[in-house]
C-alpha cells in the first residue's frame, strides 16, 4: 500500500464521521485533460451545464498547466485549478479533497474517458456528491482492477463507443445520454460571444507553432524555413511558442535571423487576440493549433497519424471551414504516441513522411486565402 492510500483511507473515514451543512448545491465538472483538450472541451461543455439547476455554481476542475486555456470556456463557469504533480504528496492531497468535499456539490460530471484511480477519481471518491456522471473509463490493463473498483463511484455511465473514437464525438454522445436529447455534434468553434478582439497587428502576419511538447511530432527547421519563404515580402512572421521552447529546441533558433520573423511568447489568453489578428496560423498538433481552429482563424496542421480517430483530423461532423490537416496515413496510425518504429531524424516516421511539396502547397493556398 502506498503512502498517499494510507492518507485516503484515513480522509475517508473522516468524511463518513463529517456532517456537511445545509443542502448539497453546485456542479463540479472535473476535466484532467492538457491544453488541447480544455479548447476541445470548451465546444462541447455548453451541453453538459444543462445538467446544472437554475442559478447553481459550476465549477470546472483543470489540471493547473491546462487552466491557462481556461479563458475559453464559457464565462459563467469558475475554474478551479489543482496540480495533479503534486496530488500524491500527503499535505496538499489533504487539502485539495477536503476541499472538494466541503463544497458539497450537488452532482459531479467527471469527463474523461482517460482516467487515473488514484488521481481524478480520487476527486469523485472525495465530493460524495449524491450524483456523480462518467462515461465508461478507457481499458488499463495497468489499473483494471482499480477502475472497475470505481465504478462504484458513479450514479450513471455511459458507454462512449470503441477506443479509438472522436473525443468530441465521444462527449457529445455522453451529454445527449446525460440530458435525454438528440442534437448534431457541435463544430470546434467558440461562440461569436466568446471571441476576443483581433490584435491590431502592423502588417500582415502568419503565425507559426513549430513546437511540441512531444519532439518527435515536430517537422524539422528545414521545412519551416521553407514554409517562411512562401510569405509574400510585406508579410510578418511571428513564431509562436513558450518562451522556454527555444531553449528546449535550439536548431529552431536561426529562423528568428530570417526577415521578417520575431518571437512571440505571449501567454494564451493574449495569443489569442493575435492569432484572430493573424491571416492565418501552420502549426504542429498542439494546443496553439486547437485554439487557433476554435477562434476560426484559418488553420493548417502539420501532423502524426498518432491521433487518427481519436483527435486530429477532427471528424468531419465537427471540423470546421478554417481548417486543414496534413498527415501521412500509415497501417500504425492511432497508435497514440505509442509508436512501434525507431525514430527517423528525430521525428515519428509519419511526420518524416511528409511530402515537403504537398505542405507548401498548402502553405500558399493558406497565404491566398489571406491576401
Amino acid at each position: 500500500m502506498r503512502p498517499h492510500h494510507l492518507l485516503d483511507t484515513w480522509l475517508r473515514l473522516r468524511r463518513k464521521l463529517t456532517r456537511r451543512p445545509g443542502q448539497p448545491s453546485g456542479m463540479l465538472v472535473i476535466s484532467a485533460g492538457g491544453l488541447g483538450d480544455t479548447v476541445l472541451l470548451s465546444v462541447v461543455l455548453p451541453r453538459f451545464l444543462a445538467l446544472a439547476e437554475p442559478g447553481e455554481t459550476v465549477t470546472v476542475l483543470l489540471r493547473s498547466d491546462a487552466a491557462r486555456m481556461g479563458f475559453v470556456l464559457p464565462p459563467q463557469v469558475q475554474v478551479r485549478p489543482v496540480d495533479f504533480g503534486k496530488l500524491r504528496r500527503w499535505s496538499y492531497r489533504a487539502q485539495v479533497l477536503d476541499e472538494v468535499f466541503q463544497a458539497h456539490y450537488r452532482v459531479v460530471l467527471h469527463t474523461d474517458y482517460l482516467r487515473h484511480p488514484d488521481l481524478d477519481e480520487a476527486l469523485v471518491e472525495a465530493a460524495a456528491a449524491p450524483q456523480a456522471f462518467a462515461m465508461e473509463p478507457r481499458p488499463s490493463e495497468r489499473h483494471a482492477k482499480s477502475l472497475a473498483a470505481n465504478r462504484a463511484l458513479y450514479t450513471r455511465l455511459y458507454q462512449s463507443g470503441p477506443p479509438h473514437t472522436d473525443k468530441v464525438l465521444r462527449w457529445a454522445g455522453f451529454a445527449d445520454f446525460l440530458t435525454g436529447r438528440q442534437t448534431p455534434p457541435p463544430l470546434v468553434a467558440l461562440p461569436a460571444s466568446q471571441l476576443p478582439e483581433p490584435a491590431a497587428l502592423p502588417a500582415p502576419t502568419l503565425v507559426l507553432q513549430p513546437f511540441s511538447a512531444v519532439k518527435l511530432k515536430q517537422s524539422p527547421p528545414d521545412l519551416w524555413e521553407l514554409i517562411i519563404g512562401q510569405a509574400p515580402a510585406n508579410w510578418r512572421i511571428k513564431l509562436a511558442g513558450h518562451p522556454s521552447d527555444l531553449d528546449k529546441n535550439p536548431e529552431f533558433k536561426r529562423l528568428l535571423d530570417l526577415p521578417n520573423v520575431e518571437f512571440e511568447g505571449a501567454p494564451f489568453a493574449q495569443l489569442a487576440g493575435i492569432l484572430r489578428g493573424a491571416r492565418g496560423v501552420v502549426s504542429v498538433d498542439t494546443a496553439c493549433m486547437h485554439l487557433a481552429v476554435a477562434l476560426g482563424v484559418p488553420t493548417l496542421c502539420l501532423a502524426s497519424a498518432a491521433y487518427v480517430g481519436e483527435i486530429v483530423p477532427y471528424a468531419p461532423e465537427i471540423s470546421p471551414a478554417n481548417m486543414h490537416v496534413l498527415y501521412q496515413p500509415m497501417e500504425c496510425q492511432g497508435c497514440l504516441g505509442a509508436c512501434w518504429f525507431p525514430p527517423e531524424d528525430g521525428m515519428y516516421p509519419c511526420v518524416a513522411a511528409l511530402d515537403p511539396d504537398v505542405v507548401l502547397g498548402a502553405v500558399r493556398d493558406l497565404i491566398a486565402r489571406g491576401i
